[in-house]
């Protein structure tokens, strides 16, 4: 356990069965982004309220029933790892997606949602393909078992509004190679999030209940009505920017994928730099660290 802000929480990775859980993404919450991985023309027919509002959400997995014909046979297949990414056998255009997961319990009426209550986050990679033509957005995210990343460091969450605990936390993305540590992606405070706390669960309640299939985009409350409705989901919030080594650089095998979440009151972004190559444990993290394989 470890304490911040006087207040206690644990690591709770082992009361969470990730396989249980359905799981999204959302596309384009961190200003610029979608622009540096090449993925801004695959919205250009998306109408969002907002202009900086993130483009959709994409499903990554969904814990499914035999006979099950509504959700992709790929969506089917648990992508999550806390240790390693193996390559695709297709594709050689990987790179890390640094971000935030969030573990929501679910409230339904009538197959819609009605409420999302925070339980956990921790740190995700939602590694991505880049390849053109990809006509949905899960597309390039699921490719077969360890195919993208989470800490198995969950920190409990009682709120989602602003001050909640997630003001004080930040992300950091490194690649090792060759026992050389390269900051991959820009190192980011998760309040400046285009769309954070009660903003982003309202939009993410109006996508999981009527999002259509409508070019990258997929009908994701079709899929959940048929999986009757799980009482709990993770949806990773966004990736970071990248910085220019980041987005000039995709993956090698023998590399190692780094994504640190840690609070600012009690780490400065050097310590977090040298945890990344020497694998040091820092309490009050997440740590996510993937070898490529």
């Amino acid at each position: 356990m470890f304490a911040i802000n006087h207040k206690i929480y644990y690591d709770f990775s082992m009361r969470i069965n990730l396989k249980k859980l359905a799981s999204f993404g959302v596309a384009g919450n961190f200003t610029g982004h979608l622009e540096q991985a090449g993925e801004d023309k695959d919205f250009i027919a998306i109408i969002t309220a907002e202009e900086n509002a993130p483009k959709a959400l994409f499903p990554t997995y969904f814990p499914f029933k035999k006979m099950n014909a509504i959700i992709p046979d790929f969506l089917k297949i648990f992508p999550f790892s806390s240790r390693q990414i193996i390559f695709s056998k297709d594709e050689e255009k990987l790179q890390i997606e640094p971000e935030c997961a969030v573990i929501f319990d679910v409230i339904w009426n009538n197959n819609l949602v009605e409420k999302l209550l925070p339980v956990y986050f921790t740190a995700s990679n939602d590694c991505s393909i880049r390849k053109e033509g990809a006509k949905k957005i899960s597309l390039k995210k699921n490719w077969g078992k360890c195919s993208k990343g989470i800490s198995k460091q969950f920190i409990a969450l009682d709120s989602f509004s602003k001050g909640s605990i997630l003001d004080d936390y930040r992300i950091s993305c490194f690649l090792v190679r060759e026992n050389e540590v390269f900051e991959y992606g820009e190192e980011s405070a998760i309040k400046n999030y285009s769309y954070i706390s009660d903003k982003l669960s309202s939009w993410i309640i109006d996508k999981l209940n009527f999002q259509e299939d409508f070019g990258p985009a997929e009908n994701v409350n079709r899929y959940l009505n048929s999986i009757d409705n799980p009482q709990r989901i993770l949806v990773s919030i966004g990736a970071t920017r990248y910085t220019d080594f980041g987005q000039k650089n995709y993956l090698n095998k023998g590399d190692e994928a780094v994504v640190i979440i840690y609070p600012e009151c009690k780490y400065r972004y050097d310590d977090i730099k040298k945890a990344a190559l020497n694998a040091r444990k820092l309490s009050g993290c997440s740590i996510l660290r993937q070898k490529i394989k």
